[in-house]
């Protein structure tokens, strides 16, 4: 019978060659391994002759790497250092894992901010989370739940509503506090802009436009094709931008935002959806499922200010 693994050449030699490599040494390696400087100078003979290749270059009292050698000491420490991992993670009981999908932004502004919260009530539960703008196959990509956006009525079957989305201009406190963007105020401003055909509605233009603000002329303008990266800008006081009020909240908890005024305009029809891999719901995605959807009945309100 052809096999690969029988034309594989031999694997327990690989440990005394990688030792020999790192110290440059028979003696050191022997040392490292138990073992007498002799099996090493076997192992590593035996390995030689297997690839058909010398790997070492022996003086009287030096051992250098050839190329060979060098090339198969830089693989082998990859594959054993990842064995390694491997071996043990095997031999340690797993904890149950909980997977969730999550478009960028609302897991790096809501998310994972709050996490915390959940892996103090549930130390027992580890939580993986793909992030992805894309539409993934929660099936057959080994997801359990998927945090996603979309028209209401495009929700699958099973999903659960989170929060609707409510834009509202926000800035650091210490550019927003007493400011009303007006005529006379914009002119002093730098606003960010996010630069994406899909979602025009998260760009000034339409605000500004509504507000009849649209013949005038900022500051300044700064366009982000990331949303999570505009509103860490504006976390950080470089200038104002079109929130997505429910997805801010823990931002307005922290003092790192704040909305501006009262001028909340609701995306009707639209919301955040958190959605089950089809199929019965094991334990642990079970109970963060629970969590995330009371976490989310505590986001701000469209009224609140």
């Amino acid at each position: 019978m052809d096999s690969a693994l029988l034309r594989l050449p031999p694997l327990d030699p690989l440990r005394g060659f990688l030792a020999a490599a790192r110290h440059l040494s028979f003696t050191q390696a022997a040392a490292e391994l138990c073992l007498s400087q002799s099996a090493i100078s076997r192992q590593v003979q035996a390995l030689e002759t297997a690839l058909g290749t010398p790997l070492f270059i022996r003086g009287v009292r030096s051992l250098s790497l050839t190329e060979a050698g060098t090339r198969l000491a830089d693989a082998a420490e990859q594959w054993l250092t990842e064995y390694g991992r491997l071996a043990a993670r095997l031999r340690a009981p797993e904890r149950p894992t909980v997977t969730i999908s999550a478009g960028v932004g609302i897991s790096a502004l809501w998310l994972v901010p709050q996490l915390s919260d959940f892996q103090a009530a549930h130390p027992d539960i580890e939580v993986r989370i793909s992030t992805s703008n894309r539409v993934v196959d929660l099936l057959h990509e080994d997801i359990d739940l998927a945090l996603r956006y979309c028209i209401d009525r495009d929700a699958p079957d099973g999903a659960w509503r989170l929060f609707s989305d409510t834009l509202v201009p926000v800035a650091h406190p210490s550019v927003g506090t007493g400011l009303v963007l007006d005529r006379n105020t914009l002119p002093q401003q730098v606003l960010l802009d996010f630069d994406d055909a899909r979602f025009p509605w998260l760009s000034w233009s339409p605000w500004l436009s509504a507000n009849g603000l649209d013949d005038i002329r900022p500051r300044g303008r700064i366009r982000f094709n990331h949303y999570d990266q505009l509103i860490h800008a504006a976390a950080s006081g470089q200038g104002l931008a079109i929130g997505r009020k429910e997805m801010m909240g823990p931002l307005f908890r922290e003092g790192r935002l704040m909305p501006l005024g009262g001028d909340n305009r609701p995306m009707t029809g639209r919301g955040f959806w958190l959605v089950p891999s089809p199929g019965p719901l094991r334990t642990e995605a079970d109970v963060f499922a629970t969590w995330i959807r009371a976490v989310a009945s505590r986001c701000p309100s469209p009224e609140s200010t």
